[in-house]
C-alpha cells in the first residue's frame, strides 16, 4: 500500500474532457452497521471493464479504509490519496469488488454523505456527497441498482433507503435491520439513508393504472400535525403528473424525511425524499401564506424528479439544467394551475429579476449548461435553476402544447433509465415535432441576459403596426460578441376600452427584424412580451399615458404588473434625481386602489400591483448603485402615496379584514397578502401612529402570515411597540425553531441605521447556531440579501459581519459559507468607497487559512472579475 497525504489544490474540471467511465457496474450492495460514535460501511459492487483500463479509480474523502477485497481475495498494492482510491484489475473483465470503510457521521459538520441531525441519521449525496460514504464512482452517468441493508440499535426504529423494503427484523442485543432493494438504476447521487426515532405520517395514492402507492412522511414527535399540508401536495402532485405529463409512479412506496440540518431544500433520492423541514412542517400559527405555497411547490418539485431527474438523469454534473431547469418549469407550471397563473407568473419573474439578472451581469456569469467549475455546488444556481426553467418556457411557446407533449413524451420514453444531456432533450423535441432547433441551442451555451428594444409603428391608412424588434447581449467572463439567439415575443395591442384587437408570438432570431401585424383597424397600445415570453431585459418607448392604461386595462395579468411596475421605477428615478412625484402618477395608483376595492378583483394580483419595486429591483437600473439614495427615493414614494391616499388606503384595509375561518385557499390567501401590503403602506412613515397600527395588526392576528407582516413593519419603528411585538413572538414562539429563523431574518432585514447593532447581538444569541444552516442563513443570509441599506453601510460594518461569518463557516459547512458570499460578488456595481471595501473583505476571506474550494472559487473569480 502507498499513501499520499499532500493536499490537492483546486482544480478546474471542464466538459470539454468527458470521458465514460471505462467499467459498467451491474449491481451494488451497502451494508451499514451504525453504532454510537461510528458506523462502518460495506460496499459490493460487481465490475464488467469495457474497455483496456487497468485500475478502478474511485472517489472517496475523510474515510477510513478498513479493507479491499477483489473475488474475496484481499488487495494491498492501492493507491490511497486524500480523495482517490486506486485499485489494480484483475485479469478477468468481470469482478467484484468489497470496499470496507469506516466513517463518523456525528462529527461531519458539511452535511454531505451521512450525517447526524437532530439524534437521527441521514444523508445528502448529491453532487459529491457519496464519496464520503464509501469509496466509489462518484459521478451521475454510474448507473446501477442497489440492494441496501441499514442495521442500528432499536433506539432508531426507523431505518430507510431508497426502493421498496425487502426484509426487516430484530437481532440481538437490541439491535434491528431493514433491507431495501431498488429496480431502477441510478447514480450514487441519488441514493439516501435514513435511521431514527421519527414520527410516521401515513396515506395512500391510487395511480390511474389503478396501482395503491404508500405515502409516508416521517417527521420529529410534536411535529406530526404539520404535516397535512404537504401530504396534499403530495397527492396533488402525483394526480397533475399524470394529468399533464403522463408520468406516473413506479414504486409500492414514496417516503418523505424532514431533517432541521439540511444544506439545500430538499433532495429527490429515488422514493426517499429528504426535505429541510422548512419545507414540510406548515400550520396556521407557525407558517405564512408564502410557507404553504413553498412547500406545495417543493414537495411537487422533487416528486416530479422522479421523472425528470431520476428515470432520467444528467449524464454529468455540466448538464444538471436538463434535471433541474425542465423541473423547476414542471413545478412552476403545476404551482399556476393550484392558483392563480398570473400571479404565479408575476412571482417567478420577480424572483428570475432579483437574483438570477444580477449572477448573469456578474463575475460569476455561465450558460444554463457551464463549460468548466472548480466545485460543483457552486453551480447549484439560479441560471441553471430559474432561467434553466425559463428556456424550456421558450420552447414549449416555440413549439406549442401538443408538440412539447409529444416532445416530452419521446424523451422520457426514449432515455428512460439513461443519464442523458441537454442536447438529448433538445433533440427529443426536434424529432417529436418536426421542428429545427439549432440555433436554439445558443441558450445553452451563451451566458448572459439579452437586451431586447421594442419600436412600434401604427399605420392608420393600411390598418398596420409594425414593430421592429433588435436584440443583443452583452459580454460575460470568457465570452464575447453574442451570437443573435430565438427567441419568441408575444404582442398583444388592445384598443381604448382594453380589448385585444390582436396578439401574435413573433419570433427573434436575427440581431434586428421587423414584423407587420395586419388588421388593425384603430388605435393600439402595444402590450409587449406578454407573459414575460422570453427571459430579457426590454426597452421600449411607451409613454406614461400608455403605461397607465395597460397598468388598468390589459388583459394579461403580468403586463398589467409591468406597466405599474415600469411607471413606478420612472417616478423612483426622478426622486432619485431630485423630483417630486407627480400628481398624475398619484392619481394613477389611486386607479390600482380603486381595482383593488372592487370586491371582484384578484386580491393577489392588486396586492403586487400596489407593491413597489424594491431597492434591489432599483439598483438594477443604475449604472452606479448608492443604496442609501435609493432607500431615501423609496421611502419617499411610499410617504407621498400614503399622504395622497390615506382615507383610500385605510378603506381598503378595512375591506379586506379577516372573517370567517382561516383558510389557505387562493382567495383567502389573496385577501391576506392585499390587506398586509395595506397595512406596510399606511405604516410607511414609521411614527406613533404607524406603530400602534403595526401593533394591533400583530396582536389581532390569528395566523403567521399577518405576524409577520406587522413585525416587518415595526422591525423599523423605533417606538417601543416594536420591541413589545418582537418579545411576544419570541415568548409564543422559542419552541419553535422554523418560527426562531423567521425571528432572526425579520430583524436582520430591517432597515435602519443601527440594525448592525442589533445583528450582532442576535449573534450572540443563546438561540443562534451558527452549524444550522437554516439558522445561519436567518441571521447572515437575511442581512446580506435582504437588508442593502445597512448591508452597505458606509463605515463598511456590514461587510466585516458578512465576512467574519463566512470564515467561521469555511471550516464548518463550506457549501454555505459559499453561498453567502453572493451580496459580495457584486462590488462592481456600487459607489468607489464602497467598492474598496467590498474588495477587501474579499481579500480577506481569501487569505484564509485551509480555504475550501466552493469558497476559493466564488471569492476569487469575484475579486478578480
Amino acid at each position: 500500500m502507498r499513501t499520499d497525504t499532500a493536499p490537492t489544490p483546486p482544480k478546474t474540471i471542464y466538459l470539454k474532457d468527458y470521458k465514460p467511465y471505462p467499467f459498467t457496474i451491474t449491481a451494488l450492495d451497502l451494508n451499514f452497521d451504525i453504532r454510537d460514535g461510528h458506523t462502518i460501511v460495506t460496499a459490493r459492487a460487481d465490475y464488467v471493464r469495457n474497455s483496456g483500463s487497468k485500475e478502478v479509480f474511485l472517489n472517496g474523502e475523510d474515510l477510513e479504509l478498513l479493507s479491499v477485497k477483489i473475488d474475496g481475495a484481499e488487495v494491498t498494492d492501492y493507491n490511497q490519496t486524500e480523495v482517490a482510491l486506486r485499485v489494480p484489475c484483475p485479469a478477468a473483465d468481470e469482478f467484484t469488488l468489497e470496499i470496507v470503510t469506516k466513517i463518523i457521521p456525528e462529527k461531519n459538520t458539511r452535511l454531505e454523505g451521512l450525517y447526524q441531525s437532530g439524534g437521527n441519521y441521514c444523508t445528502q449525496c448529491e453532487a459529491e456527497g457519496f464519496r464520503r460514504i464509501t469509496y466509489f464512482p462518484d459521478r451521475p452517468d454510474v448507473m446501477t441498482t442497489y440492494t441496501v441493508r441499514v442495521e442500528a440499535d432499536q433506539a432508531y426504529p426507523v431505518l430507510l433507503s431508497n426502493g421498496n423494503k425487502t426484509d426487516e427484523g430484530a437481532l440481538d442485543n437490541g439491535r434491528h435491520f431493514t433491507v431495501w432493494h431498488d429496480p431502477h438504476p441510478k447514480p450514487c447521487y441519488l441514493f439516501a439513508l435514513v435511521a431514527g426515532d421519527l414520527f410516521e405520517v401515513h396515506d395512500t395514492f391510487k395511480t390511474a393504472s389503478g396501482r395503491d402507492v404508500d405515502l409516508y412522511i416521517y417527521v420529529r414527535h410534536g411535529d406530526e400535525n404539520q404535516c397535512d399540508h404537504a401530504m396534499e401536495s403530495l397527492k396533488k402532485s402525483m394526480t397533475w403528473d399524470e394529468e399533464v405529463y403522463g408520468l406516473e409512479y413506479d414504486l409500492d412506496i414514496f417516503n418523505i424525511v424532514a431533517v432541521s440540518d439540511f444544506n439545500m431544500g430538499a433532495m429527490e433520492n429515488k422514493s426517499l425524499n429528504i426535505f429541510n423541514t422548512a419545507l414540510v412542517l406548515a400550520q396556521q400559527e407557525t407558517a405564512t401564506d408564502h410557507d404553504f405555497i413553498r412547500v406545495e411547490s417543493v414537495i411537487a418539485h422533487e416528486y416530479f424528479h422522479n421523472w425528470s431527474g431520476n428515470r432520467v438523469t444528467c449524464r454529468d454534473w455540466f448538464q444538471l439544467s436538463l434535471k433541474e431547469g425542465l423541473t423547476v418549469f414542471r413545478d412552476q407550471e403545476f404551482s399556476a394551475d393550484m392558483h392563480s397563473a398570473a400571479v404565479q407568473r408575476i412571482d417567478d419573474v420577480a424572483h428570475l429579476r432579483r437574483h438570477q439578472f444580477p449572477e448573469d451581469a456578474g463575475p460569476m456569469a455561465h450558460p444554463i449548461r457551464p463549460e468548466s467549475y472548480i466545485e460543483i455546488n457552486n453551480f447549484y444556481t439560479m441560471t441553471v435553476y430559474e432561467k434553466g426553467a425559463e428556456i424550456i418556457r421558450m420552447l414549449r411557446t416555440i413549439l406549442g402544447d401538443e408538440n412539447y407533449r409529444k416532445g416530452t413524451d419521446l424523451y422520457f420514453s426514449r432515455h428512460d433509465g439513461d443519464a442523458a444531456t441537454c442536447e438529448d432533450f433538445v433533440k427529443s423535441l426536434e424529432d417529436a415535432s418536426g421542428a429545427d432547433l439549432t440555433q436554439f441551442r445558443l441558450w445553452y451555451s451563451q451566458a448572459g441576459t439579452p437586451e431586447v428594444v421594442f419600436k412600434g409603428v401604427y399605420d392608420a391608412d393600411k390598418n398596420t403596426y409594425s414593430v421592429t424588434l433588435s436584440q443583443s447581449t452583452p459580454d460575460t467572463p470568457h465570452q464575447s460578441d453574442k451570437r443573435p439567439m430565438v427567441m419568441p415575443v408575444i404582442v398583444g395591442l388592445i384598443d381604448e376600452s382594453g380589448a385585444d384587437i390582436a396578439e401574435e408570438t413573433l419570433m427573434l432570431s436575427e440581431a434586428s427584424q421587423e414584423f407587420v401585424i395586419e388588421n388593425v383597424d384603430r388605435t393600439p397600445t402595444p402590450s409587449i412580451l406578454r407573459k414575460f415570453s422570453a427571459p430579457v431585459r426590454l426597452s421600449h418607448d411607451l409613454n406614461d399615458e400608455q403605461l397607465a392604461h395597460l397598468m388598468v386595462h390589459d388583459n394579461d395579468g403580468f403586463n398589467r404588473w409591468e406597466a405599474g411596475q415600469t411607471m413606478m421605477l420612472r417616478v423612483l428615478q426622478g426622486m432619485i434625481e431630485g423630483k417630486a412625484p407627480s400628481e398624475a402618477f398619484l392619481a394613477q395608483y389611486g386607479a390600482l386602489i380603486d381595482i383593488a376595492l372592487d370586491e371582484n378583483a384578484d386580491k393577489a394580483l392588486s396586492a403586487r400591483a400596489l407593491t413597489l419595486p424594491d431597492i434591489e429591483a432599483i439598483s438594477q437600473t443604475q449604472e452606479i448603485v448608492d443604496p442609501d439614495v435609493i432607500f431615501k427615493a423609496r421611502e419617499g414614494l411610499l410617504a407621498a402615496i400614503k399622504r395622497t391616499h390615506k382615507a383610500a388606503l385605510s378603506k381598503l384595509y378595512k375591506a379586506n379584514a379577516p372573517s370567517g375561518e382561516f383558510s389557505v385557499s387562493a382567495e383567502a390567501m389573496g385577501r391576506r397578502a392585499l390587506r398586509n401590503v395595506v397595512m406596510g403602506l399606511l405604516s410607511a412613515t414609521h411614527g406613533t401612529g404607524c406603530a400602534k397600527l403595526a401593533k394591533a395588526h400583530y396582536d389581532d392576528a390569528d395566523n403567521m402570515t399577518d405576524r409577520v407582516a406587522a413585525l416587518a413593519s415595526l422591525a423599523v419603528n423605533k417606538n417601543p411597540q416594536g420591541a413589545e411585538a418582537f418579545d411576544d413572538f419570541y415568548a409564543r414562539f422559542k419552541d419553535y425553531p422554523l418560527v426562531m429563523d423567521k425571528y432572526f431574518a425579520l430583524q436582520a432585514s430591517a432597515a435602519h441605521p443601527d440594525i448592525i447593532n442589533k445583528v450582532k447581538k442576535l449573534r450572540e444569541h443563546a438561540d443562534f447556531n451558527v452549524k444550522n444552516p437554516n439558522r445561519a442563513r436567518s441571521l447572515y443570509g437575511a442581512f446580506g440579501m435582504n437588508n442593502p441599506v445597512a448591508f452597505h453601510a458606509k463605515d463598511g460594518s456590514g461587510y466585516a459581519f458578512l465576512r467574519d461569518g463566512i470564515i467561521e463557516l469555511n471550516d464548518i459547512n463550506p457549501q454555505i459559507a459559499a453561498r453567502l458570499l453572493t451580496p459580495l460578488r457584486a462590488w462592481k456595481r456600487y459607489t468607489p468607497d464602497r467598492q474598496d471595501m467590498m474588495k477587501a473583505a474579499l481579500r480577506a476571506i481569501l487569505d484564509t487559512d485551509n480555504i475550501a474550494p466552493n469558497v476559493f472559487e466564488i471569492a476569487s473569480k469575484s475579486l478578480n472579475s
